[in-house]
């Protein structure tokens, strides 16, 4: 029996919807391979950089590049942060064959260094300034560091986590709306070790070692899977114009007859059906997506682009399964959310 495959399916918003062109559809897309294997993707909203393994490999509509000499990525729209072996530096999107606008040296270590955006001595952003130090608590070292809109979080290799930046709609989980200057133990979760961190655009969750999901912050596309109004108000008006959207399930109906949340300030566990142990977690501008251990992706939040893969362009404030996996026999390892679309790595026969 062959052994099984590993490749990349994409849910959501394409390069060609951001280049005016022609979109693929709805239904999710393999991100082709070319002749090596895709190891890794950083999402942008209108282009993706690529690891295979021949190195990275920047695309986007019509266009492949590949970035020779460098191993890792951040990308946004204003601007592109690679890292190589002995620097860091930083383009304007588009500026490539120019000079970079920024440059940091890297001292030599035998080891993989921890993932972008950190770096010795603080953490780089993709877009100006791009780098600053990382004033965590002495003693205390970060593993990860993950930045949203306005805000980043820091996972401790302890187990901790820390938050900092905006604010505003409680995505720092210190259970306040007020802003940090800089990092701060997330309390709610202290004495908990966690293995995993995301920060979406003004929402946060952490993976506990156990396999728990604890998420805060906006819930605007219920994308913290608690009880969103926005989403029960466009669901009455749907039914009002004769286009109704799927029934919630009748718990939700139950949520939606009592309190909706617009801002979880603190860390709340979410339970998934059949109590789901997650093993990965990743979030977008507005959406949410989990691996579970037993390899199904869940998702939640703003759909309209069909990042949710479920085949509409439909948001959701409950976790959904995503059937298309299932049905065709795939297993998800690792999951990667841009700001409008959804990376899956898949093994499947």
């Amino acid at each position: 029996m062959a052994a099984p495959c590993r490749s990349w399916l994409v849910f959501g918003f394409s390069p060609e919807e951001a280049a005016g062109e022609a979109a693929p559809g709805p239904g999710p897309r393999r991100l082709e391979p070319g002749a090596e294997r895709i190891r890794r993707v950083w999402p942008s909203w209108s282009y993706v950089v690529v690891e295979t393994d021949a190195g990275l490999e920047l695309r986007s509509a019509g266009l492949r590049r590949r970035l020779r000499g460098w191993t890792e990525a951040l990308p946004s729209e204003t601007h592109l942060v690679l890292r190589g072996a002995t620097a860091a530096r930083a383009w304007p999107r588009g500026g490539l064959r120019r000079p970079p606008v920024w440059s940091r040296a890297l001292p030599p270590g035998p080891h993989r260094p921890p993932p972008l955006p950190l770096l010795p001595d603080g953490f780089v952003r993709p877009r100006p300034p791009f780098f600053a130090p990382l004033a965590l608590p002495a003693g205390v070292r970060a593993r990860r560091v993950v930045l949203g809109h306005e805000h980043a979080l820091a996972l401790a290799t302890s187990g901790e986590v820390y938050a900092w930046g905006g604010g505003r709609h409680g995505q720092l989980g210190h259970g306040t709306l007020e802003s940090a200057q800089q990092p701060r133990l997330v309390e709610a979760l202290a004495g908990l070790r966690m293995a995993a961190v995301a920060a979406g655009g003004w929402h946060s969750a952490s993976v506990s070692e156990a396999g728990d999901l604890y998420m805060w912050g906006w819930n605007e596309s219920g994308q913290l899977a608690l009880p969103s109004k926005a989403l029960a108000e466009e669901r009455a008006q749907s039914e009002d114009t004769g286009d109704p959207l799927p029934p919630p399930p009748q718990e939700q109906r139950a949520a939606e007859d009592g309190a909706f949340i617009a801002i979880q300030a603190f860390p709340a566990l979410l339970d998934l059906p059949q109590d789901l142990e997650v093993s990965r977690v990743s979030c977008g501008s507005r959406h949410t997506a989990v691996v579970t251990r037993g390899g199904e992706l869940y998702t939640w939040g703003w759909g309209k682009y069909g990042q949710l893969g479920h085949g509409d362009n439909v948001s959701s404030d409950r976790p959904r399964r995503v059937e298309h996996l299932v049905a065709e026999g795939l297993r998800a390892e690792e999951v990667v959310c841009g700001p409008w679309t959804t990376y899956v790595c898949v093994l499947g026969p």
